[in-house]
């Protein structure tokens, strides 16, 4: 059986070793990026594995071979999944592997907004406090996070793993869910995502992506958000309208973008976002901790093992 992971090196850039999928087959895995052949580097495989490379269904209907792929990652959006099961084609996931390490990285993008750590060791470094008269050289405004709203929009393993992480700062929690009121924990309000934004110091979009949200965060929505919002993405950069986004931070009505994710990746060098002031990145690592790539190596194996033996295990298409 022919096992290939077509972006394996944000998985794997070699601290890992392979060797529970090299016992399932052939396993080779790849560094693809844009303008690779996809379908060249995919013909022989049995099994494919993918992170964020792009599967279309002219893609699949080119790999009359495959008979299973596997994410390297919770979300699936970059595969279409109706096409593949119309192949009779599994698609797996693997959840819940990344959700202490996404959540960590959320919080750590908001107190980069509230506090300026980063700016402020920079600043440091680049000798502005040894210039500076006074004992204390205060640039940005601080901000305390309790008594603030915050609002979490999804609220699966990742949004209740951000939520738990907000709960010592002893802000007000609320969140936007498909969930009942009678699921949440009892310190959690029910809201709607108009609400959210309108209402919220604070919101962390933690969401899959879907053609039902995809630029859900638009003009629209920005026109009737709390002055000053800060806005935190470690989701996905389709959940948002850039331009807006840029817009609404020039005009002072979000009064920081945290993020992780762009739209498309890696972006541009002239992105429009990534030079808008008040807009912060780090580049897709929210997930990247040692301990969950780890995680994830494994359940890529188990879904596999899983699918050999006829019982497959994470299949998004059912």
């Amino acid at each position: 059986m022919n096992i290939k992971f077509l972006d394996a090196y944000s998985l794997n850039p070699g601290d890992l070793s392979w060797e529970n999928l090299e016992k399932l087959g052939q396993f080779t895995p790849y560094n693809i990026g844009p303008g690779d052949d996809i379908v060249a580097h995919s013909a022989d495989a049995d099994v494919l594995i993918v992170n964020k490379v792009l599967l279309t269904a002219d893609i699949l209907k080119q790999l009359p071979r495959l008979r299973l792929i596997c994410m390297a990652a919770t979300g699936y959006d970059n595969v279409d999944v109706n096409a593949a099961k119309a192949l009779g084609i599994p698609v797996c996931n693997a959840p819940g592997y990344a959700s202490q390490a996404v959540a960590q990285a959320t919080i750590a993008l908001l107190l980069e907004a509230t506090n300026h750590v980063g700016s402020y060791v920079q600043n440091v470094r680049q000798g502005e406090w040894a210039k500076s008269r006074d004992l204390c050289m205060t640039q940005r405004p601080i901000i305390e996070l309790s008594g603030k709203r915050a609002t979490v929009i999804g609220y699966g393993n990742i949004g209740a793993a951000v939520v738990s992480m907000l709960r010592p700062f002893g802000v007000k929690l609320s969140v936007v869910s498909n969930r009942g009121p009678e699921a949440l924990p009892d310190d959690v309000e029910k809201v709607t995502i108009e609400e959210a934004f309108a209402e919220s110091d604070i919101v962390s979009l933690n969401c899959p992506l879907s053609p039902d949200n995809e630029h859900f965060v638009d003009s629209r929505l920005l026109a009737h958000t709390k002055r000053g919002l800060i806005l935190v993405n470690t989701a996905r950069g389709g959940l948002i309208d850039e331009e807006a986004v840029a817009a609404a931070l020039k005009n002072g009505i979000l009064g920081a973008y945290m993020a992780d994710v762009l739209s498309v990746e890696p972006p541009a060098a002239d992105h429009l976002l990534i030079h808008t002031p008040h807009a912060f990145f780090t580049p897709h690592i929210a997930w990247a901790s040692a301990r969950a790539r780890m995680r994830l190596l494994e359940m890529i194996g188990e879904n596999i093992q899983a699918w050999i033996q006829g019982n497959a295990t994470h299949v998004v298409n059912p």
